[in-house]
């Protein structure tokens, strides 16, 4: 197929002089070029009647009435849902194409876990009702802890943390409560090369001082290196498995028993666990702590800021200091939460309490729902599809794409290509944008950052061998063009609904908020009128 030129026009459409208008303005068919709610509103009008308010108030809110009118846009009401509905079809979406995001996890949400999550004795229960009345939702979260456990084969689980980074501070937390309970001062976590980005993060964050372990020419964690530097100022590792480079580290376990020996603690990063859930259970490689992604691993939505949870499955040394609440069985089965005023007696080493409730109920809804369905044998073959899908990518593009850890073996659940062999000039950036006008959102980019130019790619479970045969062969295609070097390339995306960006200036300089008369003064994207 041809390029593009500037104007989204192609050599086989005709004579380019017999384009419509409407494209040099950005309108294209259906998609037209969407104007800011107050460039579409009128000045001074309103598109309902309302009767003017009454002006006595008490003498206490009088200082807070308006002087003028707020500036909001004038629409009526067709106008407002057209526009926002012409918004939402510029959106991209799981229910629209893959989210090939490696370390994200996009996967399809079976609708039937919405329908539970939506459920009224869930979805509207109150975090303080009586725990008596909430009984079935305690329930939930006691039997999907069985499960983590279980799965995992740890000791114990909290439940309370909101997200990965937030359950990454758990784990992190508990090893330093463990390392003070038993008198002992130490100040450094080891942190690979191949780790997730927000690992050392957490670490300072919790008053930790990072050093870095160097990742082997093949991509796993350099034992050697990480051998040779532990010692008694070491509280432990903060590792991922399956790590960064999409690779199984084959020496996890004899990780463990290094750092163990060493009298350090092994936090695993199990943002991953979307690989090997069924297939290995991380107690069983000597993990002391993980968190687990309800929304990567269980299926619930991910991103646009949450909801997340980030439950963290604990060895039984670590186990005592997990954070309160947590859910207990009684002896009548019926579910208490072990609150502070318990805490004394039923969990004195905790290291106290990380958030104000005990978890997302929509996400642990979600998560169990996913569970059941799938079961045991289920669970395992979603991992097994995840590897499957992700080395059908990795064997597919390796002779389009440099794939630098083709020959470390099979990947896990997500392919790691490089931008070597791309024509002079031409960059990973370039290859993205041109995989959005193929109608496809791109991959992570520039991660991990062992690689140059990376380009991460994690198809998942939940997608076809013929969509991905579609994603394949139009990012061999956009591959192609880059090595190449076809120059309009990089213009890509032609057919957005907005050209590529600078994406400096908008980094640094965003404009979040409409600014009236000043809006000449925005920074515009390229291409922009």
């Amino acid at each position: 197929m041809n390029a593009p030129n500037q104007s989204g026009w192609r050599p086989e459409m005709g004579s380019a002089d017999a384009a419509p208008s409407a494209t040099a303005s950005g309108d294209k068919a259906l998609m037209l070029e969407e104007p800011l709610i107050f460039e579409l509103g009128r000045p001074g009008t309103c598109g309902v009647d309302i009767e003017a308010p009454e002006t006595d108030v008490m003498p206490s809110l009088a200082r807070f009435l308006r002087a003028e009118a707020p500036a909001l846009p004038g629409l009526s009401e067709p106008e407002a849902v057209r526009h926002y509905t012409r918004l939402s079809r510029q959106n991209y979406a799981i229910d629209l194409g893959p989210f090939p995001l490696g370390s994200c996890t996009m996967k399809h949400n079976p609708r039937l876990n919405e329908k539970v999550a939506r459920m009224a004795g869930f979805a509207d229960v109150h975090p303080l009702a009586p725990q008596q009345s909430v009984q079935g939702a305690l329930g939930v979260i006691a039997e999907l802890a069985d499960w983590l456990t279980a799965l995992t084969g740890m000791a114990g689980v909290a439940m309370s943390p909101k997200a990965g980074a937030h359950g990454e501070l758990c784990g992190v937390l508990c090893i330093k409560a463990a390392l003070e309970a038993r008198g002992e001062t130490r100040k450094v976590l080891l942190v690979p090369e191949s780790a997730h980005g927000t690992n050392p993060a957490t670490a300072a964050f919790a008053g930790f001082a990072i050093e870095n372990i160097p990742a082997t020419a093949e991509g796993r964690v350099d034992l050697a290196a990480l051998e040779a530097r532990l010692g008694p100022d070491v509280a432990g590792v903060m590792i991922t498995n399956p790590n960064t480079c999409g690779l199984f580290e084959r020496d996890m376990k004899r990780i463990a028993d290094a750092v163990h020996a060493a009298g350090g603690y092994v936090y695993c990063d199990g943002a991953n666990f979307n690989a090997i859930v069924g297939k290995v259970r991380p107690g069983d490689l000597g993990i002391d702590a993980m968190h687990i992604n309800l929304h990567k691993t269980f299926s619930t939505p991910h991103g646009g800021g949450g909801p997340g949870s980030g439950p963290v499955v604990l060895s039984a040394a670590l186990a005592p200091y997990a954070p309160l609440p947590f859910v207990q069985r009684q002896g009548d089965g019926t579910m208490r939460l072990v609150e502070e005023e318990d805490g004394a007696h039923e969990a004195p080493a905790s290291f106290g309490r990380m958030a104000a409730f005990h978890g997302q109920m929509g996400m642990f809804t979600r998560a169990l729902a996913y569970i059941l369905s799938h079961g045991a044998d289920g669970l395992a073959r979603v991992a097994e599809d995840a590897v499957l899908n992700a080395n059908y990518v990795l064997r597919s593009l390796e002779n389009d794409l440099d794939a630098p850890f083709a020959a470390s073996g099979p990947c896990m659940h997500e392919a790691l290509f490089s931008d070597a062999g791309l024509a002079e000039g031409f960059t990973t950036l370039d290859v993205a944008k041109g995989l959005i006008d193929e109608g496809f959102h791109p991959m992570t980019v520039y991660f991990p950052l062992v690689v140059h130019g990376a380009m991460l790619v994690e198809p998942t479970e939940t997608e076809s061998k013929a969509g991905l045969d579609r994603f394949i062969g139009s990012l061999r295609s956009v591959a192609r063009r880059a090595r190449q070097g076809d120059p309009a390339l990089k213009g890509a995306p032609h057919f957005a609904p907005r050209r590529r960006l600078d994406e400096t200036q908008a980094a640094r300089k965003p404009v979040l908020a409409w600014q009236g008369d000043r809006a000449a003064d925005q920074v515009k994207p390229k291409g922009a009128g």
